[in-house]
């Protein structure tokens, strides 16, 4: 699946970079809403953009609501702000309470501003309940029937208002005091005898829920259960709205994120990587170099070290100065692979595919590829350096060249393989910025070893004066 969309991702950076704009269009209009928010969250915001706006109108609000808030953000501060009120306005009072926890304060206020007096009161009294609340994540906006209505009024109703609701398939019923006393599903409203009082059709006694319990309590309830959505009530049973599936879906995907990262001390990781994004992307300058020349030092540090212990081996490059040749291949194969293992960890990491109870056990099998990545390597390496230098270069021992090459590029690979999966994991469990440190600290690491073993390995096999 991952490969498949980046494949789509390309094709849409080329058709945006080709000026392919009617192709484009119509590609990503008929790709499904959730994978589309899926492949946008990937492209850059120069990207999405471009592609929000070649969506249809209905298409992209859709799409919008399926993109994570941080993502949101971004999106509607690239829009202008004709674009941003649009889709704001398009936006479920509850989609919208979410995104204005994440929104600069300004933003947020002229947003608000653009709503109509019933759409502000909406969003206004889901901003109003506690974070992680069923209040917080409910939709204000429901189908309500008065008890002593007859179906074909019911009916009648519907067709007049039901367009504009979420949750038209699920409809409350309620006394003249906004009590709940039942529901109806929709299919039994269609069916019954258009005479009928609803209260004569309406299940009694709902499963309902009260605006302060947890949002994933709610969330298990609908997972638990065949229902559409279950409505939310105040202390004395009055309706104030209801959770649906979709909203229910996003918070148990968050739940199982977080109790992934919970389990391996992270447990706060997700907010602190997005804050640390926004410091080094959009942030002061001083903040910038705060955050990542200490690093920079480091990496520094390293290479001076290398450097020392390279003139420690002065004799030996003196002796054999085809050494130098191949100096880079050791210190670029060994930095290749330690960053491919870092980010192939941060990404599982953010995909909830580590276990962590077991990761010594996937930590070794990562060794385990690097070391047959090495071999592979070290093989073909060693070949071409046997025939370069014994056949081309006139080297007067290729054969012993070439095992020093190719037992270098198996341990450093294999080295660098364990460093780039468990530094990562180290700097986020001591709490450090891994986006900005992993790269550094495995490039320190790897260079320093690299130089090491290649040098050890030329004084063991070569015959060195």
């Amino acid at each position: 699946m991952l490969k498949e969309n980046m494949r789509i991702v390309n094709e849409i950076r080329e058709m945006i970079n080709e000026s392919e704009t009617r192709k484009l269009k119509e590609v990503i209009n008929e790709i499904e809403d959730y994978n589309l928010a899926d492949l946008i969250e990937i492209l850059e915001p120069k990207y999405q953009v471009v592609v929000f706006r070649l969506l249809e109108k209905d298409k992209a609000i859709e799409v919008f609501e399926h993109i994570e808030p941080e993502v949101q953000q971004d999106l509607l501060q690239n829009f202008t702000d004709e674009k941003a009120v649009e889709f704001f306005k398009g936006l479920e009072p509850d989609d919208r309470a979410k995104l204005m926890d994440e929104l600069p304060a300004k933003v947020a206020k002229r947003l608000l501003a653009s709503l109509s007096n019933e759409e502000r009161e909406y969003t206004n009294l889901v901003m109003g309940y506690d974070t992680g609340t069923a209040g917080n994540i409910m939709t204000p906006k429901y189908i309500r029937f008065k008890e002593n209505l007859t179906v074909e009024e019911g009916l009648k109703r519907l067709r007049e208002v039901g367009s504009g609701y979420e949750n038209l398939y699920q409809i409350y019923v309620t006394d003249n005091s906004r009590r709940l006393i039942g529901t109806i599903e929709l299919t039994s409203l269609v069916t019954a005898d258009p005479k009928q009082k609803v209260s004569e059709v309406m299940v009694t006694d709902p499963i309902s829920v009260t605006y302060d319990v947890h949002d994933e309590v709610v969330s298990k309830m609908l997972q638990e259960s065949d229902l559409l959505s279950i409505p939310v009530i105040d202390k004395e049973n009055r309706l104030l709205g209801a959770v649906t599936v979709d909203d229910a879906i996003d918070v148990l995907e968050e739940e199982a994120r977080e109790q992934a990262l919970s389990n391996a001390g992270f447990a706060d990781v997700g907010k602190l990587e997005i804050d640390r994004s926004r410091v080094l992307t959009t942030g002061s300058l001083p903040w910038v170099w705060r955050i990542r020349m200490p690093y920079l030092m480091l990496a520094m540090a390293g290479g001076l070290m290398a450097g020392f212990f390279i003139e420690r081996f002065e004799d030996t490059l003196a002796q054999f100065y085809a050494l130098a040749f191949f100096i880079p291949v050791i210190m670029d194969m060994g930095g290749n692979v330690g960053t491919q293992s870092s980010t192939i960890f941060t990404r599982a990491v953010v995909l909830g595919q580590i276990d962590f109870k077991r990761f010594l056990k996937q930590w070794g099998r990562e060794i385990a590829i690097g070391f047959t990545m090495g071999v592979m390597t070290g093989i073909l390496a060693g070949a071409i350096v046997y025939l370069w230098q014994g056949f081309f270069a006139g080297f007067e021992y290729p054969i012993q060249l070439a095992l020093v090459i190719a037992g270098a590029l198996v341990v450093t690979i294999t080295v660098a393989s364990a460093v780039g999966f468990i530094v990562p994991f180290l700097l986020v469990k001591l709490g450090f910025d891994q986006a900005a440190g992993s790269v550094p600290f495995i490039t320190t690491i790897k260079d320093i070893t690299g130089i090491l073993i290649y040098f050890l390995l030329a004084n063991m096999i070569l015959p060195v004066i």
